[in-house]
């Protein structure tokens, strides 16, 4: 059995139907949830730090500024970078027609942090009609919401998908493609087709990704931005600001204001 952030019981369609389930949880240890999927769709926030989505198709990091959407039925893990803070709301299928089909990183709202919260006070049991409409106030807030490229897509080749393992455990790994794909038995042509193919990017890109998302959950976890640039292979500091820069919009330092400031 799964460990729900919520009582199965709870989501039972029979009991409630077209009801949405809110919970906050502060736990003092990390949260890990192996592979599992629900009937329900579930968004997924962090009041501190991060949290890792996992899927056959890749993974998405969910920092605090941000949720994650998995849809009903799509086989999904969790992990927390430390002592788990944050929040969940699961959807009855019914009301997930006009909601992504697939995973993805949203922009948050504070119009939805606050209705999540809101939602969580709520007690077990049937909802009332003011409830239904702050309901449909949090799935029209997710419907609109901008998704936000922090995915990783796995590749489906066994040859990539050592590569790819054997790169995320150690990304400060500066090897060259063609290093790699010696390492791997694969010819370097092949591996940077194959790479595009499968996962959108091109091996550098891809590489390139992988260390930011990466920079996104140490900085959540409190780790400096010195030790985040050299643990993840730049040559420097600076070439790791000016790359985190272009690709978020601000950089370190004031991404970690901006993520203290939404608890």
């Amino acid at each position: 059995m799964p460990d729900y952030l919520i009582d199965p019981s709870l989501l039972n369609p029979a009991t409630a139907p077209g009801s949405i389930r809110a919970v906050l949880r502060r736990s003092a240890t990390m949260r890990e949830t192996a592979l599992h999927h629900h009937a329900q769709g579930q968004l997924i926030g962090t009041l501190k730090g991060a949290v890792r989505i996992e899927t056959r198709a890749g993974k998405w990091v969910v920092p605090t500024i941000h949720a994650a959407w998995v849809p009903p039925f799509y086989d999904h893990a969790l992990q927390s970078n430390g002592p788990f803070q944050g929040w969940s709301i699961y959807i009855p299928q019914t009301l997930c027609a006009d909601l992504p089909q697939t995973p993805q990183t949203l922009q948050g709202s504070a119009v939805l942090q606050a209705a999540v919260h809101r939602a969580a006070t709520w007690p077990d049991g049937p909802q009332n009609e003011m409830q239904h409409r702050l309901a449909q106030v949090i799935i029209d807030e997710i419907a609109t919401a901008q998704p936000v490229e922090l995915n990783l897509p796995s590749p489906n080749d066994p040859r990539l998908q050592r590569i790819a393992a054997q790169l995320t455990q150690d990304l400060a790994d500066n090897r060259t493609m063609d290093q790699w794909a010696h390492w791997a038995g694969i010819a370097p042509r092949t591996l940077s087709r194959h790479f595009v193919t499968e996962t959108g990017f091109t091996f550098q890109a891809w590489r390139h990704r992988a260390r930011l998302l990466a920079a996104l959950e140490m900085l959540a976890s409190g780790v400096s931005v010195t030790t985040v640039a050299l643990d993840l292979g730049y040559d420097n500091i600076s070439a790791f600001i000016t790359a985190f820069k272009k690709a978020f919009g601000m950089t370190p330092g004031r991404y970690t204001s901006h993520q203290d400031r939404s608890l």
